[in-house]
């Protein structure tokens, strides 16, 4: 197995490369066929998919040998179609990179984990409301999505569909999560409340955070903020 400390160095490292190679593993396509495919499977969903960007990579792909161009079609005025295939080399490397994919976590950087490390500067009041917020957001997407795999998506077979159960999971667990730390907040559940009420309460005061950062160094800060609470 392999180690979870990172990720294969790829020719082409855009996922969509592999998106790519997946279209040209069932079949030889031109490029505007792949992308018809892709949306008709709803691959959109997980794939950043922009068509100016699908000519940069199918490129790069030729350049590395991992798609040759298989022929080309012309309809009548139309201009010329290119339609390219996959190679052996293409081959092991779409196998290689989603045994990869699948087998081994990589550390990633969502926005909400971003926002999550930087909380402290919000008042925690504020920080528990925009939780609510998301939350209801949230809530929503997944009402939205769980219409969609009622109506139009109920006959896929799940195989098809194991990316969007997936996403499902993350988004139910997220919700799950920032409902939790929201009342957590509010009931000043949470550990360190008293630091956080107490260095928006001397910001308020006019302080600057350069200011109390050097109380803090001076050690005083842990009693200013208990004398704030006590009033």
């Amino acid at each position: 197995m392999m180690a979870a400390t990172g990720k294969s160095k790829r020719p082409v490292g855009n996922p969509l490369a592999l998106a790519v190679l997946s279209c040209l593993w069932e079949r030889p396509m031109y490029p505007y066929e792949m992308t018809t495919s892709m949306r008709e499977r709803g691959k959109e969903d997980s794939i950043r998919l922009n068509f100016g960007s699908l000519y940069a990579v199918i490129k790069s792909l030729e350049k590395h040998g991992l798609i040759a161009v298989a022929q080309t079609e012309r309809e009548g005025n139309r201009p010329e179609r290119v339609v390219y295939e996959i190679t052996d080399a293409g081959r092991r490397e779409a196998d290689e990179w989603l045994r990869e994919l699948i087998d081994t976590p990589v550390k990633e950087y969502p926005a909400i984990e971003t926002g999550l490390s930087l909380i402290a500067m919000l008042p925690p009041a504020v920080a528990a409301d925009l939780l609510a917020d998301r939350a209801e957001r949230l809530g929503a997407e997944i009402a939205e999505r769980e219409q969609l795999l009622a109506g139009e998506a109920s006959g896929v077979p799940e195989l098809f569909m194991v990316e969007f159960h997936f996403k499902q999971a993350m988004l139910a667990a997220e919700r799950a999560f920032v409902i939790d730390l929201a009342a957590r907040v509010r009931e000043r559940a949470i550990g360190g409340i008293e630091m956080w009420e107490g260095l928006h309460q001397l910001l308020d005061q006019g302080l600057s955070m350069d200011d109390i950062q050097k109380r803090v160094s001076a050690g005083d800060f842990g009693r200013e903020v208990a004398d704030l609470l006590r009033q």
